[in-house]
């Protein structure tokens, strides 16, 4: 896939990108601006560097929620299956041989 070059505005600074999805692009940048805007509201009196750590740790802890919730679902559905394949070898209480 061809990369294009893609303008972005994230916490009031222009950047450059060269990316492979334009859409995608853009839906990360606005994310990631809000959740800088966010947290420049919680804390307005600390310096753009101490927003931009903070505000990548609480999308860093997102992505670990949702990490964590798949695994979860993974066990679960892996659970799920062996109990069908065991159902599904166990002969039937109907089965007449």
């Amino acid at each position: 896939m061809e990369k294009k070059k893609l303008k972005i505005k994230i916490f009031d600074k222009e950047y450059s990108l060269l990316v492979e999805n334009e859409e995608i692009a853009k839906e990360l940048a606005v994310y990631v601006n809000k959740v800088m805007e966010e947290t420049r509201d919680e804390l307005p009196d600390q310096p753009a560097q101490t927003i931009a750590i903070i505000a990548c740790l609480n999308i860093a802890y997102d992505l670990f929620i949702e990490k964590n919730k798949n695994r979860e679902f993974m066990i679960q559905a892996g659970d799920r299956l062996k109990k069908i394949k065991l159902l599904l070898a166990e002969p039937s209480l109907s089965d007449p041989s």
